[in-house]
């Protein structure tokens, strides 16, 4: 049995580890996908202290590796739900159980769908939600980006790079990513911009996508060869409702990162607050760790 289960290997969940293990206790990491989080899709870093510019995956490496040297362990798994058993807590995984004397949830988010027709059905097939990962299938060519916050606003300068033309789609009248970047991509002659618009439906038309859409109330239908869905992301933390309450699927826990349940704790985007960047997810992840050993304390 471990003192910690961390669920989770974004940048909370990664500090918290580190915090966990410098504080002499066993840690278990349990991730569904690769180490780092969503900051992995983030082709450039540009307000993360002492580092003026790199990228998300190089920085995941970096908290990952000092994770991982301090002891911590990990496995790649999905919890699919969490019981608490009074003195420690266990997760069934699709691959095995797990116990741990206390539980950190630093799940974060997944990329939030538009919910129209044709998009699922697309989706890995002319639809991606990340530019690092799929952009250099499109060098070249046409595509669209849905959104316009930092998120989309980063993917279309990394795809402004490789692309013949990017078409920034959003539902507003203005952007509202950082001004940085808007700048970059008001300088860029591949890329446009379409405002006061609505996405209604994707399909294939050959080898291209139609995207329908609404045009300050006009109906209209660009075509591209992709489309890159960027309109933020989504909590996941279905699999713990018995152990703590959900507000719009985000755990209730304050910045003391405590829940409901004595020895569970929610770390990162996971959780009810007003800001989330990798350095309130780190934060989070540390005062969940201390929270943790501190309740450990007190039953040793």
């Amino acid at each position: 049995m471990y003192d910690l289960l961390i669920v989770g290997a974004g940048p909370a969940g990664l500090t918290a580890a580190i915090y966990a293990r410098r504080a002499g206790r066993s840690v278990l990491i349990l991730e569904k996908g690769g180490l780092g989080g969503q900051m992995t899709f983030s082709p450039k870093i540009e307000n993360y202290p002492g580092y003026p510019v790199l990228s998300g995956m190089e920085l995941a490496d970096k908290m990952a590796e000092q994770a991982l040297n301090l002891g911590a362990e990990v496995e790649i798994d999905t919890i699919l739900s969490a019981e608490d058993k009074g003195d420690y807590k266990l997760l069934h995984g699709e691959f095995a159980d797990y116990e741990g004397r206390t539980l950190i949830l630093a799940t974060g988010a997944k990329h939030r769908l538009l919910g129209v027709p044709g998009e699922s059905e697309l989706v890995g097939s002319g639809i991606s939600f990340c530019a690092v990962c799929d952009g250099a299938f499109f060098e070249n060519k046409e595509v669209l980006v849905i959104g316009g916050g930092n998120s989309a606003l980063q993917e279309a300068v990394l795809l402004a790079k490789t692309c013949k033309k990017v078409t920034v789609v959003q539902n507003l009248a203005v952007l509202t990513g950082e001004r940085s970047l808007q700048e970059s991509l008001f300088q860029n002659d591949r890329v446009e911009f379409v405002y006061s618009a609505t996405v209604s439906s994707f399909r294939r038309e050959g080898e291209r996508i139609s995207t329908a859409l609404s045009i300050n109330g006009q109906p209209a239908e660009l075509f591209s060869d992709g489309v890159f869905v960027a309109i933020g992301l989504a909590p996941d933390n279905q699999p713990f409702e018995q152990l703590v309450s959900l507000q719009n699927g985000y755990i209730q826990a304050g910045e003391d990162c405590l829940t409901q349940t004595p020895g569970v704790f929610a770390a990162g985007d996971c959780r009810t607050k007003g800001i989330r960047q990798i350095t309130t997810a780190t934060g989070d992840g540390a005062v969940a760790a201390l929270a943790a050993c501190r309740y450990l304390d007190a039953r040793s």
